[in-house]
């Protein structure tokens, strides 16, 4: 029998792969579209230094585990494109920034699938436990129901709905509450980024696995994992299934 309970995963990089640059153009196109139609349209050079100078601020603040949703990157792009007065505005281009990204068709993380059912079929509950960057979990969970995968976890934990980042133990805690109130020595947690998957699960006690089949994150950016995974189809072995 297996030691382990529970598992959560990561969502970018992890479940799902992340297209930055075709996000990002995408709300660019909405953004400018929106502008167009008020009169006040703005280039898209223009645009893109704003969504740089959003980005900025995103992640100094996820750097210190300060929120900052999509809807604080909206209202930058607001700030820097100097269209803060017309309220009409302001709410059609946060509403464009935040839906843009449904049209995004991403794909899933190889072999994830299979791997899902087999640590269903192992009695194991399964949870995420997601930064979710300036998507909102609203978006996040329809691209896992896009794939018909949303009804294979039990439970999620999205920093937008939480209120914290990893590597809080906060949000950590949310996900094992939310589980069954899993023992953290009795789950595992699965991650890119060294940071905040792998610093926050070894600090929950956790089992901590740095999973590299996307992005295989510096070493200067934490601690390593208790155990690398370079393919999902690994995991029910390294969890003695």
């Amino acid at each position: 029998m297996s030691r382990f309970d529970a598992i959560t995963f990561d969502f970018w990089d992890t479940l799902v792969r992340a297209d930055t640059a075709a996000t990002r153009l995408q709300r660019r196109l909405a953004i400018a579209e929106v502008l167009a139609s008020h009169g006040v349209p703005a280039e898209h050079d223009d645009i893109d230094a704003a969504f740089d100078e959003a980005w900025k601020r995103f992640d100094a603040s996820w750097g210190q585990g300060a929120q900052f949703t999509g809807t604080h990157a909206a209202e930058t792009v607001l700030d820097v494109l100097g269209h803060t007065e017309d309220e009409q505005v302001r709410i059609r281009v946060i509403d464009a920034y935040l839906s843009a990204p449904r049209t995004m068709q991403l794909d899933l993380t190889d072999n994830l699938v299979p791997t899902l059912h087999r640590l269903k079929d192992a009695g194991l509950r399964v949870g995420i436990v997601c930064d979710v960057g300036l998507t909102p979990s609203t978006v996040l969970r329809e691209y896992l129901e896009g794939h018909g995968v949303l009804e294979l976890f039990d439970h999620w934990s999205f920093s937008d709905e939480v209120g914290v980042y990893k590597p809080d133990a906060a949000i950590f805690e949310h996900a094992l509450a939310g589980l069954g109130g899993i023992d953290p020595s009795r789950a595992a947690h699965i991650g890119d980024l060294r940071r905040t998957d792998i610093a926050g699960a070894k600090a929950m006690g956790m089992l901590a696995l740095r999973y590299r089949g996307v992005t295989d994150d510096d070493p200067d950016h934490g601690p390593e994992g208790d155990v690398i995974i370079d393919d999902h189809a690994q995991l029910p072995t390294v969890l003695g299934l």
